[in-house]
């Protein structure tokens, strides 16, 4: 799992594709947009500090995610038994367990893999570039739950 400082759009893709058409959603100073698209309207997500609020949204009401120390919260929540996931050590595991059976996805060179597995047939999704471990969790949501 490669964290760094972001660039200026990231575009996420299907599966192993490179292709303009294979775009699901981008990410823009902040912002996860529909395919390529850079309207407001076609905001997703949106990040401010280590949260992720619903499309535009910056109210404490719309938060959808609180990040903290690799801990996935629900809502504006810092409660344990609010943890929906954990990302160490390029996984992504289910609720707070760090077992294997437990592995949602496998992050590695910008490709994210279903389950454990780092076969290129299974491959979800593919990030073309850096992103931080909020950025990660906003491109998440907007894969996994927005279409």
């Amino acid at each position: 799992l490669t964290f760094g400082q972001a660039e200026a759009q990231i575009r996420v893709y299907k599966g192993t594709s490179t292709y303009s058409s294979d775009v699901i959603c981008n990410l823009n100073d902040g912002r996860v947009y529909k395919k390529t698209s850079s309207y407001s309207s076609d905001v997703i997500c949106n990040i401010r500090g280590n949260k992720i609020y619903k499309k535009t949204s910056t109210y404490t009401s719309d938060v959808i995610y609180t990040i903290s120390d690799g801990k996935i919260f629900k809502g504006n929540s810092a409660y344990s038994s609010d943890i929906l996931m954990i990302i160490r050590d390029g996984k992504v595991y289910k609720d707070t367990s760090t077992y294997s059976s437990d592995i949602m996805a496998n992050i590695k060179d910008g490709r994210v893999y279903t389950g454990n597995s780092s076969y290129s047939s299974d491959v979800g999704f593919t990030i073309d570039g850096y992103v931080t471990l909020v950025e990660f969790v906003a491109i998440w949501h907007a894969v996994k739950y927005s279409f």
